[in-house]
């Protein structure tokens, strides 16, 4: 599995009865530096995702989608099979929603993540996916030669790619790729669990 640079933003709303919400955002058609080229004085290296590149995954609620913490499937946050992960899909960004409900909270790493991003350090939101097999999407990505007159980097943009998870990380590409922690929160939409009855299922 595939993981892109730190390039989404995170922001956190405190929710009634204990839970924490989370909202992200990954955008599309834009350019993330992958390498630099090294001390050698290889080619750099750029990244970008055209819009709805998530889309086979996102449009299907029978895929389950983790939200992470720095890409560790051992620290699961919240996932659409529990319920406590949204998506919406624009052209340009991907948005998600995440509830850390008070029982996922009693776990350690939860604890752990929660103190990280409260003391500023998980910054960016970072997606977990690859790329479909030639045979079932024959143009999932391609690559080409950066403009001459703004570089000489390789660039590769995805236009199709199986979202497994997306993280909470500790590091953002860009200037836009960063965490606010919003307290006082008044929901301005109804709670994001849903009842049993009405969850996606796997």
């Amino acid at each position: 599995m595939l993981t892109a640079p730190n390039i989404g933003s995170l922001e956190l709303r405190e929710a009634p009865g204990g839970a924490v919400r989370f909202r992200g955002k990954f955008p599309y058609n834009k350019l993330a530096t992958i390498s630099d080229g090294g001390r050698n004085g290889g080619r750099p290296r750029k990244e970008q995702f055209a819009s709805r590149a998530f889309s086979f995954a996102v449009d299907d609620p029978e895929q389950d989608i983790h939200f992470l913490s720095g890409h560790r499937f051992d620290k699961p946050l919240a996932s659409r099979k529990a319920g406590t992960l949204e998506f919406e899909d624009t052209d340009t960004e991907l948005r998600m929603e995440a509830l850390l409900t008070p029982d996922a909270q009693q776990a350690s790493w939860v604890q752990d993540f929660l103190a990280a991003y409260r003391a500023g350090l998980v910054l960016g939101l970072s997606p977990g996916f690859r790329i479909p097999p030639q045979q079932t999407v024959p143009n999932a990505e391609k690559v080409e030669e950066e403009d001459p007159n703004l570089g000489r980097a390789l660039i590769r943009t995805i236009f199709a790619a199986v979202l497994f998870e997306i993280s909470a990380v500790t590091r953002a590409a860009y200037e836009d790729a960063e965490v606010e922690e919003v307290r006082n929160w008044t929901p301005d939409k109804p709670r994001l669990i849903r009842p049993p009855a009405m969850r996606w299922r796997a």
